[in-house]
């Protein structure tokens, strides 16, 4: 296949903007964005590193992230399987982007933006729940925000769901698939118990 190799080249392919996808930019947290972001209890957290990029899926029984103000949002970051791949990006390149997500809502929020992995006792005491605080919280400064165009998820039906008749490999199955003496099921059995709406 041809790359396209320049700017040019791409935006003579595409074409001019349409205005409101450039107008529609905001830089801070506006009192319908702080609605919107209220309600998002998942987000998408984008990051790059020497390695390379990292996509992450961080949700919430309640609100994802806490907004500390108009220019500054928190995501606690609860224990997990220490892989812990979207800070080691952080600490070292500060560059992330969010994408939020309400269930049954065709739009979507994003955030681009710089972040930081603080383990303050105070940032970490503002989640606590049922006596457990998170590991660290990530404090991301807001560069622009704004919502994404509702086709896409439209397009893909996503909150219709994939229908009953359709198979997907759980969790076990995938690492099984690397390892054939593992004990997908067992593993499965655990993870559902563990995923559970407790998770602190």
């Amino acid at each position: 296949m041809t790359p396209i190799t320049s700017i040019e080249e791409l935006e003579t392919h595409y074409g001019t903007a349409v205005p409101n996808a450039l107008t529609k930019v905001v830089t801070s947290v506006t009192p319908h964005y702080r609605t919107w972001i209220e309600a998002a209890r998942f987000v998408v957290i984008s990051t790059v590193g020497p390695e390379g990029t990292d996509g992450s899926p961080r949700g919430d029984d309640e609100a994802v992230v806490d907004i500390l103000d108009d220019k500054t949002l928190l995501l606690p970051d609860w224990l997990g399987n220490n892989r812990i791949d979207s800070l080691r990006n952080i600490v070292r390149d500060d560059r992330v982007s969010l994408m939020f997500m309400v269930p049954e809502c065709k739009n979507v929020v994003r955030v681009n933006g710089t972040a930081i992995v603080t383990v303050d006792d105070e940032m970490r005491a503002r989640f606590e729940k049922r006596g457990k605080l998170p590991r660290s919280v990530i404090a991301i400064t807001v560069g622009e925000m704004y919502f994404q165009c509702a086709k896409a998820l439209m397009r893909s039906g996503l909150w219709q769901g994939l229908g009953a008749d359709v198979k997907l490999p759980t969790a076990g199955e995938f690492i099984k698939e690397r390892d054939a003496l593992f004990d997908a099921k067992g593993y499965d059995d655990g993870y559902a118990e563990y995923s559970k709406p407790r998770m602190w």
